[in-house]
């Protein structure tokens, strides 16, 4: 494991791409540590798409969901985990499914900043780990930015038991494309330029995908693909369907009016992701 030096966010420049990406910080030992991987790209086979999967004590599930994005990187795109510290074998499991690997200091924002930092495709992608890509997502998403400086995210379909999660998951499609506002289950997109241009992920510890919305569709409306990505209903069925989407909706509707984040994720039940 070896220190980036200064150079997780200043990396893409040896691709020639020429916007530098925020936030920039010194990579401390608390902040971004690198696990060097054998490049698969050259500067003359730049990756088609970077694709930034945060991680989190995911040992269980991390090895499937990046083995479910091989297809992907044979169609050349790449792959960066950030793990934020876990306290599992997360970073292990991860690291031979993975273009590169980062450790980064936790929090979503913060690891999804760190991993665009080193991307080095023109367009990224955000993933969580629980969630998973239609088998084409790397052809629409290029194809939908198709060097435009823009952003996007898709449809998304909650897996579980309950019934109620499809209406979950429509209402969360519905109001996406009716407020211009996406969420980290969507799986969101953008091209390197406009991800720039917003100033990255706030590295708030909650809404940080809502806050980066907020100032993406200042710059352009959002790209709604109709294409379904598949994320895991387990947080919904632990704590109840109906419960949670009161909760998120009152969780939401706060953060507009200004509440802390760091007092919103301590009601949610936790201060960092």
């Amino acid at each position: 494991m070896l220190a980036l030096e200064e150079r997780a966010a200043d990396d893409f420049d040896e691709y020639g791409t020429g916007h530098k990406l925020p936030p920039k910080r010194k990579c401390t030992p608390d902040a971004v540590l690198c696990h060097r991987i054998e490049p698969r790209f050259t500067e003359r086979r730049v990756p088609t798409l970077s694709i930034i999967v945060p991680a989190f004590d995911e040992a269980a599930n991390i090895a499937d969901a990046l083995q479910a994005l091989a297809p992907f990187r044979q169609r050349g795109a790449e792959v960066i985990v950030v793990d934020g510290g876990s306290r599992d074998r997360t970073a292990e499991l991860a690291r031979p499914h993975a273009d590169r690997m980062l450790i980064a200091a936790r929090g979503r924002g913060a690891q999804m900043n760190a991993g665009a930092g080193i991307a080095r495709a023109e367009v990224l992608l955000f993933l969580h780990a629980d969630t998973r890509l239609p088998p084409d997502a790397d052809r629409l998403v290029v194809r939908a930015l198709a060097g435009a400086n823009a952003w996007g995210r898709f449809d998304v379909r909650i897996e579980g038991r309950s019934p109620l999660l499809a209406l979950v998951a429509a209402l969360m499609n519905w109001r996406s494309r009716l407020t211009g506002i996406a969420t980290g289950d969507q799986a969101m997109f953008a091209s390197r330029k406009i991800f720039a241009d917003a100033g990255g992920f706030p590295e708030i510890p909650l809404m940080e995908d809502i806050a980066l919305s907020q100032r993406l569709k200042r710059i352009a409306r959002p790209i709604c693909l109709a294409a379904r990505v598949v994320t895991s209903g387990r947080r919904w069925e632990r704590h109840g369907v109906v419960r949670t989407m009161l909760m998120m909706w009152r969780l939401r509707l706060a953060f507009f009016l200004g509440a802390d984040p760091t007092v919103l994720a301590r009601r949610y039940g936790y201060v960092e992701r």
